[in-house]
């Protein structure tokens, strides 16, 4: 019995060493695609990286730390923060006033080492407020988060030698040495900083994950009662939960200061919290990498579509309440839906499936974004003396005929759509019954 154990042991060990594999060689693919990903759009001919690009993946870099820093809180925890956004601008004001010292030469720390101190300060914050937000959870802590967080963006308006006011502090990041001798006048060197940080950052965070701390923290999220119950303090795991994810809240709030080299008060307010809780959950919060995908496709809706489209929120918004409703789970938690049916060899049986859901639910999008963008025009638009251009074409608004396309593509497309769901939904739990037949 022991030595059948025992087989059993190394078998189920065997098999998960290349799972690991797979997993480290993904996180290789996805550091080296970040590292190589801007020479894509590298200008040979005038021999200059795109600047609407390298800015973008790094406002992408820093947002993958926010995200993954309010997932701590709210997919690790079970907290729902609504001051995070307090916790990285504090972090962004610090940076600044950090620059404008290494200016002056009496702060004589290199560039690379400056976020670390942006964190400390994220730390000291969390710590101030933690301390008397997380003595309540759920619904209180979130009130007392919501307190917070518009008391620290009142003051931003209020105290201007540290946060300057609605100007806010500016500074210039070329003041600070560099320990490899890098100048970071160019965006480039600035967005492979961001990288190094979002590289330490994630495996710190990821560490943690598998801490006491971090178990502990799980624990609280499921069950409170039995927590306490077992001799543990749930609220100096919150505590300290609270005030880690600061610390890297105030991490990604110092690469957001050496990015744009201005912090104003909008980087503490409301709506920046709310964009970590939509790049939490719609990438997924019970999945580490989640955030990390959520952030990535926050920042291209707003960096991207935001230059095609004045109602890129409409399409945020819909977006959120659609994964809510139909997938909690997140984006991750599809794809790893997925993973028992790949293993099993049956992924080509949805291939169809895929194809016959896919189609309407492609027109039932463009009539989607045919309706909104018509009554976005129509409403701010026209009154500007614009064209609309849409799926290439220049339309006229006025005209019936696109208004008539538009509905009938969502309304036909949304019915065909429902049919084509019911056959997948039907294809899919037919395999899922097979899986678990053969367990």
């Amino acid at each position: 019995m022991i030595d059948g154990m025992t087989g059993a042991a190394a078998l189920g060990a065997a098999s998960a060493r290349p799972r690991r594999g797979v997993i480290g060689a993904f996180w290789i693919g996805a550091v080296l695609v970040a590292v190589l990903l801007p020479w894509l759009f590298f200008d040979w001919s005038h021999g200059r990286h795109s600047g609407f690009v390298v800015s973008m993946l790094s406002q992408m870099g820093m947002m993958v730390i926010f995200a993954l820093s309010y997932n701590m809180l709210m997919g690790q925890a079970g907290l729902l923060s609504l001051c995070h956004a307090a916790m990285f601008g504090f972090g962004g004001y610090c940076m600044i006033h950090f620059l404008s010292a290494a200016g002056d030469g009496s702060l004589p720390v290199p560039m690379e080492v400056l976020p670390l101190l942006a964190g400390l300060c994220g730390l000291g914050f969390a710590v101030v407020f933690g301390y008397m937000a997380t003595r309540q959870r759920a619904t209180a802590f979130a009130m007392i988060t919501l307190g917070i967080g518009q008391l620290v963006t009142v003051a931003a308006l209020m105290f201007h030698h540290f946060f300057g006011g609605e100007s806010g502090v500016s500074s210039d990041r070329t003041n600070a040495s560099s320990l490899f001798g890098i100048s970071y006048a160019h965006g480039i060197a600035v967005y492979y900083l961001i990288v190094a940080w979002t590289v330490i950052a994630t495996l710190a965070m990821f560490a943690l994950t598998a801490t006491p701390l971090g178990r502990m923290a799980n624990a609280c999220r499921d069950n409170h009662e039995r927590v306490q119950f077992m001799g543990y303090d749930p609220r100096a795991v919150r505590f300290l939960q609270f005030a880690l994810s600061g610390f890297f809240a105030g991490v990604a709030g110092g690469l957001y200061a050496v990015t744009y080299e201005i912090v104003t008060f909008d980087a503490l307010a409301a709506p920046l919290s709310a964009n970590a809780l939509l790049m939490a959950y719609i990438g997924g919060t019970t999945v580490f990498a989640g955030p990390i995908l959520g952030a990535v496709l926050i920042t291209l809706l707003q960096s991207g579509v935001s230059l095609m489209s004045n109602s890129w929120l409409v399409y945020v918004g819909v977006l959120f309440i659609v994964m809510v409703t139909f997938a909690p789970g997140g984006l991750a938690g599809l794809i790893l839906a997925h993973v028992p049916i790949r293993r099993a060899g049956r992924l080509g049986r949805l291939v169809v499936p895929y194809v016959r859901v896919g189609l309407p639910l492609l027109a039932m999008l463009a009539g989607f974004v045919g309706v909104v963008e018509l009554a976005s025009f129509m409403t701010i638009g026209e009154a500007q003396g614009k064209h609309l251009v849409l799926f290439g074409n220049t339309i006229n608004a006025s005209s019936v005929v696109p208004w008539l396309v538009s509905v009938v593509l969502l309304v036909a497309g949304g019915a065909w759509f429902w049919r084509a769901a019911k056959g997948f939904r039907a294809t899919w739990d037919g395999i899922t019954a097979d899986l678990r037949d053969l367990t």
